[in-house]
């Protein structure tokens, strides 16, 4: 895939890949105060609810809070294989917390509230972040709140984020899973961007890699914010797609007509499909 493009706009790197360290990314006013509730919520060591559609942006939201949390108070274990049983969910945590392998669901289990307890004893608290939560099986969901309970339920020393699309929450709201979602204090829901969400967005990116002007109009971010929605991942497509349209084309800035051009070709691509 050619990169001509980057030099005729004068970047240093591709704007709009995934590779971006934690302390760059990019966070409007309504995400960074989710971060920083999403934070005092882990301090509080009480377990949440965090959805939104595809692409808007949940995983910069845990990606933010991993920075947020401390090494030496906090144990990330991140989980996004969720279409497994019971056993192999255990397993993974085992696994990811570095702990020896068992052979039944229930010295799985074992295995993982004692090193959680463990934890508790030298002052780090386990937060296990489930994403693609809405499509974890019904075994692991109705066990996971058997997870949170220590000591008769008298002390929190584990917290659970389940991360998913809306439909998520309504599926804990079943009377099956009510006895988790009571257990999730804090639910959180990610909103839509805003245009100027949009254009602080693209701005910001270009920014990184050594853009020193706009290098999209005004028209050609509507259009833009419009096709893509709430999305950052169709926001970084078609902008990378304008990127090259407007290099091929010898323009300084992207214009609306390149926009239009990108966007009428992908709907007669998926009209051919």
């Amino acid at each position: 895939m050619s990169l001509d493009y980057l030099s005729h706009f004068g970047l240093s790197a591709q704007p709009f890949c995934k590779d971006v360290d934690d302390t760059e990314l990019w966070m409007p006013p309504s995400k960074q105060s989710l971060v920083e509730e999403l934070t005092d919520a882990m301090h509080a060591r009480a377990s949440a609810l965090l959805t939104g559609e595809p692409g808007v942006g949940k995983t910069c939201v845990l990606r933010a809070l991993r920075h947020a949390l401390t090494p030496a108070n906090f144990r990330l274990v991140y989980c996004q294989n969720t279409t497994v049983g019971r056993r192999d969910f255990y397993r993974f945590l085992c696994l990811a917390l570095g702990l020896q392998k068992a052979q039944t669901a229930g010295d799985l289990f074992l295995a993982v509230s004692t090193h959680v307890e463990d934890l508790a004893k030298e002052r780090v608290y386990p937060v296990f972040l489930v994403d693609e939560a809405h499509l974890l099986h019904q075994d692991p969901l109705d066990h996971l709140h058997i997870l949170l309970n220590y000591q008769w339920d008298s002390k929190p020393l584990l917290s659970i984020v389940l991360i998913g699309l809306p439909e998520l929450e309504d599926r804990l709201r079943l009377r099956r899973n009510r006895s988790l979602y009571s257990r999730l204090h804090h639910r959180f829901a990610i909103g839509n961007l805003v245009p100027d969400d949009t254009s602080d967005y693209i701005r910001s990116r270009l920014a990184r890699v050594g853009a020193t002007k706009d290098l999209f109009s005004a028209d050609a971010l509507s259009i833009l914010h419009e096709a893509a929605g709430s999305s950052l991942r169709d926001t970084d497509r078609i902008a990378t797609a304008a990127l090259r349209t407007a290099a091929r084309r010898k323009k300084k800035i992207v214009e609306r007509d390149v926009l239009t051009r990108i966007l009428q070709s992908e709907s007669q691509s998926e009209d051919r499909a």
